[in-house]
């Protein structure tokens, strides 16, 4: 039993650096530039598939990664100034109607490219081994090193928002946005640098989970559901809140799919267990995230208003 909490226990935290990484930019572009954009997970989907043609292209996982981070880049930079610019004064509703049919032109424009069928990126060979924990736990050196370098992305965020000129305006732009303007802060710049910078960490958490899970035209969508929980619960704008409710939101999830029917057992038959375990593990999150808004209503770092 302890072998596998602890298995669980680092899915869970690999799971919830991945959100971090996709629900860094969101909570940006939500928190300071008051814009609903449903079509961030389709840039997640679109990182995992351009990994898949930039491996395939240059024969190695990490030179294809490397070019999925300007790729990305230059795609959010590109969907910013072409269809997002337009949106910023309309109405929520307005906002998430245009960007729900973009999620419908690019997940179409995905299929017309790579084809419906699943896709897979081999695993790197230096990182396709796994390392002792436990005996006889061992556990994949790749999940290990997404943990790193998810780590390592929230740490250099983390220092470019508290330690520098851009971090100090992105964090007086999620208090009042107005004020920023006012003293003569280009917002169109800074809106453009935010959202390109935000699809550009869902990308690169798309490319790096491609040899984990198979690349498909509707990855996206659920783990965008569970992006706007992260920050709902972490406080919208705060990039402190989000990486702490991602982690909260990796582990509720891991370990609830994993120990819900183990603790049923102790109150209902085996069978009867087994199936509430199925029917209750994913409603864990949700139910997560509405005791943290009873308590804390703006989240456990946003503003309180």
């Amino acid at each position: 039993m302890t072998s596998l909490f602890l298995l669980q226990l680092l899915n869970g935290v690999q799971f919830g650096i991945l959100l971090f990484l996709i629900a860094a930019g969101l909570t940006l572009v939500f928190g300071i530039m008051d814009f609903v954009n449903l079509a961030h997970g389709v840039i997640y989907m679109v990182g995992a598939y351009l990994v898949v043609s930039f491996t395939q292209m240059t024969g190695s996982y990490g030179l294809g990664l490397l070019l999925v981070l300007p790729a990305t880049l230059l795609f959010g930079l590109a969907l910013e100034l072409l269809v997002f610019r337009k949106l910023y004064d309309r109405p929520h509703l307005d906002q998430v109607l245009a960007t729900f049919g973009l999620v419908m032109i690019i997940t179409e424009a995905v299929e017309i490219i790579w084809g419906a069928a699943p896709l897979s990126v081999p695993m790197p060979e230096a990182l396709s081994g796994s390392i002792p924990l436990i005996a006889p736990l061992r556990y994949p050196v790749f999940r290990l090193v997404v943990i790193g370098v998810g780590l390592l992305t929230a740490l250099g965020l983390w220092l470019v928002i508290t330690r520098t000129r851009i971090g100090m305006r992105l964090r007086a732009g999620a208090t009042n946005r107005a004020m920023v303007a006012a003293l003569g802060v280009d917002i169109k710049r800074l809106f453009t640098l935010i959202f390109a910078f935000g699809a550009m960490l869902a990308g690169f958490a798309g490319a790096m989970v491609a040899p984990i899970l198979t690349v498909d035209p509707g990855m996206g969508e659920s783990v965008l559901i569970l992006a706007f929980v992260v920050i709902v619960i972490g406080g919208i704008g705060s990039v402190k809140g989000a990486f702490a409710g991602a982690l909260l939101v990796g582990l509720v999830d891991t370990l609830g799919r994993s120990f819900g029917p183990i603790v049923l057992r102790a109150f209902l038959e085996p069978a009867a267990a087994g199936q509430a375990g199925r029917v209750l593990a994913p409603m864990l999150v949700y139910i997560l995230m509405a005791v943290i808004l009873a308590l804390r209503p703006a989240g456990l770092f946003g503003a309180r208003t």
